[in-house]
């Protein structure tokens, strides 16, 4: 009988432990982000479904769940090379790559990757990235690879000549450069449903700008259209089509327009104090989360690059010598999977165009130097590519173009031409954006493909974004006299 009513006891508080775990076994958001932090994205997908099904919830908490499980996607999209893919790659430069090679790159974050799932998978453009942020590497891909012209050229000839114009008529603007351009972007075959309605916004020159005039459209491959008002910061022209079974869906435009250069020569300038109490002021030196945040490593780096200038331009040019000595360029993840992107940066010793121009905006705004974004297109003779670059404002003078990513020019000793880019931009560039992270015109109902930048394009339907694996774009320049 006593160990009856034992056997009874345990049962009892064996039950009610059971029930206890049923309710403490509830899915929760820390378990969520623990999983999605160790790069269990399946399970944290998983889990937010649960969680979903299991709570009342509003749906914007919905649609944010939603967009995180997204991210994850968009993060195995970037990183979906495995090691004999990466070993493929790198054995062109180094024909008896090893593990330990590879051991002591990924420790140097030279050779970028993630754990999802279990798994080692590597950064899409990791391979390539290696020999761009390896000294070894870097020498090694020059000994092997012959160097191709690009945007060289036009550092090597254009830049003087610009500088060379403006110091003898005293001006700041050169001639412009005229382009007449074709944008295509094409949906794959099959990936929306037979008669639904994409939504495309592609991209468009701005006609705010004083660098970039005589904006005209030639052709779009549709009758309905429209062009985004002037005043949103991102400038689209907008189609619906219809999607047909089997066949690509393709949007296209064409356009000219003419870029002139700018050079402000501001080394030795006198320049004014700022007005603290504009709105313009307030505007471009305050936090811009999450990419614009005043952390504790921007504030100790800063204090390193700044010490006690005081001169507007010379703090501008601290900063962006140092961010362009620092961080070599490579190339990026999607920019909707980066939490902070400067913070990214500091952390992997490394950015692209918008990434570093992010940086510099950071430091700029701490250092109470407005700083604001710019971006659309470079349009080197043979090397045209998205580009972001930046402007930040000095008493007197207004607006000012400086380009992070092109930097100091190595091709010149001539220290006018060498900082150019301080204070200064080259003709070949199509304007789309004045700033970064605002809305497109119309509004679109889902998370945009590119959350901080536009530049590529967008497309949506009913059933939600289209993201860049189902789709691609290419556009033609012809430079006209």
């Amino acid at each position: 009988m006593k160990y009856f009513f034992v056997f009874i006891v345990l049962f009892a508080l064996c039950s009610c432990s059971s029930q206890s775990g049923k309710e403490s076994g509830k899915v929760s958001r820390e378990q969520i982000a623990g999983e999605e932090a160790a790069g269990n994205f399946a399970k944290a997908s998983h889990l937010i479904d649960i969680y979903i099904a299991e709570n009342d919830l509003p749906p914007a908490t919905v649609y944010d769940l939603n967009v995180r499980k997204d991210i994850m996607h968009r993060i195995r999209l970037d990183f979906k090379k495995d090691k004999t893919s990466v070993i493929e790659y790198v054995k062109k430069y180094y024909p008896d790559v090893n593990d330990e090679m590879l051991a002591k790159w990924e420790d140097s974050k030279a050779l970028e990757y993630k754990i999802i799932d279990g798994q080692k998978w590597y950064f899409d453009r990791a391979a390539s990235n290696l020999f761009r942020l390896d000294k070894d590497a870097i020498v090694r891909k020059a000994e092997v690879d012959k160097p191709s012209e690009g945007k060289e050229s036009v550092l090597k000839t254009h830049l003087p000549e610009v500088v060379n114009t403006l110091i003898k008529n005293g001006k700041t603007q050169a001639s412009p450069v005229k382009m007449r351009v074709k944008y295509e972007l094409t949906l794959r075959p099959n990936a929306v449903p037979d008669g639904e309605t994409v939504r495309c916004w592609l991209p468009y020159p701005r006609e705010d700008n004083r660098r970039q005039s005589n904006v005209k459209l030639l052709s779009v491959n549709d009758s309905n259209y429209v062009i985004a008002p002037a005043q949103y910061p991102h400038r689209t022209v907008y189609m619906e089509k219809i999607a047909k079974k089997d066949e690509p869906l393709k949007f296209t435009i064409e356009f000219s327009y003419q870029h002139a250069p700018e050079w402000f020569n501001l080394q030795g300038k006198t320049i004014q104090s700022y007005d603290t109490q504009s709105e313009l002021y307030r505007t471009y030196t305050s936090e811009r989360p999450p990419h614009i945040v005043f952390t504790d490593s921007i504030k100790a780096i800063s204090e390193r690059i700044i010490g006690n200038e005081t001169d507007p331009y010379q703090k501008v040019k601290k900063i962006w010598e140092w961010v362009d000595i620092t961080f070599p360029w490579a190339g990026a993840r999607e920019y909707s999977t980066i939490a902070n992107i400067p913070q990214y940066v500091l952390e992997n010793g490394h950015g692209d165009c918008g990434q570093v121009t992010l940086l510099f905006m950071t430091l700029a705004r701490y250092n109470g130097l407005p700083a604001r974004w710019q971006s659309g297109f470079m349009m080197h003779p043979g090397s045209k590519n998205l580009h972001d670059w930046s402007e930040f404002y000095i008493e007197g003078f207004g607006w000012i173009p400086m380009d992070e990513s092109f930097g100091i020019n190595a091709y010149t000793d001539n220290d006018d031409v060498k900082y150019f880019y301080s204070n200064g931009i080259d003709a070949y560039r199509w304007i789309v954006n004045n700033d970064f992270s605002q809305p497109l015109f119309p509004n679109k109902i889902f998370l945009r493909s590119d959350d901080v930048d536009f530049q590529r394009g967008e497309l949506e339907w009913r059933g939600g974004n289209i993201y860049y694996n189902q789709w691609n774009w290419n556009f033609d320049v012809e430079y006209e006299k």
